[in-house]
């Protein structure tokens, strides 16, 4: 198997010459001002290490990837009655689609579209006020990176209220189902907010360690989730992780993955690894085009597929 140390620079010095890079995420106006060359990639080992390389300490909007981080604290919240409210298969629509809504009777496919993140989000919101479910989401996420650095970029939370016509729609069409337990604005407020969490590589690396160590945050052995939790996470992540392009995903790459539109991919090797890779251009589903190509020359080179033996 070929060294981590020599693959990830050599990775990133070929996306770096890469001119395929996609389209930046311009209907959010903040997110159209980022330099579509940017590229950075970062491997926590769970060893310890933490091998990094090209702008991996440079900070991005995560957007979609704090999806992640809310079903995990829903989860924790209300446990298995979340599924009620939202569920757990791919939806094969785009991200943000409201077809499938008025089909399903304003249940949301899966809990990493936006309608079904604002379900969770409405969830979170649940006996507090928003400032408060937001503060309980960024503590939580500066508690997995160890870091209390992280914070939310107002502009870009700004630019996504300002320009969220399409989530508004879909949350105020849950509200008409009754699967919306709190007003649209309230949970959009929080929605966009945590949406706009700015993260580097390595600190997302870091943060989404305990689903690669079967629940537990390998440096310091606290346990975040239940081994059955960070398994059944790691399922939706891979079956959804990636909206209408999580099957090409799972075929191309072969790990749990959750992916953001501005750019960022977290990837779960479990037993070994957490990847983080940005790239800001994205593919026609929303993903990053290089960092999705990435992340599929790192996994085969160093035989990471969740497929293989």
């Amino acid at each position: 198997m070929a060294e981590l140390e020599e693959v990830l620079p050599a990775l990133a010095e070929e996306m770096a010459a890469r001119t395929d890079r996609g389209e930046v995420a311009d209907y959010i106006p903040q997110l159209r001002k980022i330099d579509p060359g940017r590229f950075g990639i970062a491997v926590a080992l769970n060893d310890g290490r933490v091998i990094t390389a090209g702008d991996a300490d440079e900070a991005f909007s995560i957007q979609s990837i704090s999806k992640m981080f809310t079903l995990t604290l829903a989860l924790g919240k209300v446990g298995d009655a979340l599924w009620r409210r939202v569920g757990r298969e791919p939806s094969g629509n785009p991200f943000n689609s409201i077809v499938q809504l008025e089909h399903e009777l304003g249940i949301p496919r899966n809990p990493f579209i936006n309608a079904g993140a604002i379900v969770v989000t409405d969830v979170l919101l649940a006996g507090h006020q928003p400032r408060e479910a937001l503060g309980e989401i960024l503590r939580f996420i500066q508690f997995l990176a160890d870091d209390d650095g992280i914070a939310i970029d107002r502009e870009v939370a700004a630019s996504e209220r300002a320009t969220g016509y399409r989530n508004f729609a879909l949350a105020n069409y849950m509200r008409a189902f009754g699967n919306l337990q709190h007003e649209p604005q309230l949970a959009l407020g929080v929605y966009f907010h945590h949406c706009a969490i700015a993260m580097s590589c390595r600190q997302l690396a870091l943060s989404a360690q305990f689903l690669a160590h079967e629940g537990r945050n390998p440096a310091t052995g606290h346990s975040v989730v239940s081994a059955e939790r960070a398994r059944r996470i790691l399922a939706l992540m891979l079956t959804c992780g990636h909206y209408d392009g999580s099957g090409d995903f799972a075929f191309r790459v072969g790990i749990p993955g959750k992916s953001g539109v501005g750019g960022g991919i977290i990837g779960i090797v479990p037993g070994v690894a957490s990847i983080a890779v940005w790239s800001p251009g994205l593919n026609e589903n929303g993903n990053s085009r290089l960092g999705s190509i990435a992340l599929e020359k790192l996994t085969k080179a160093m035989n990471w597929s969740v497929f293989a033996p």
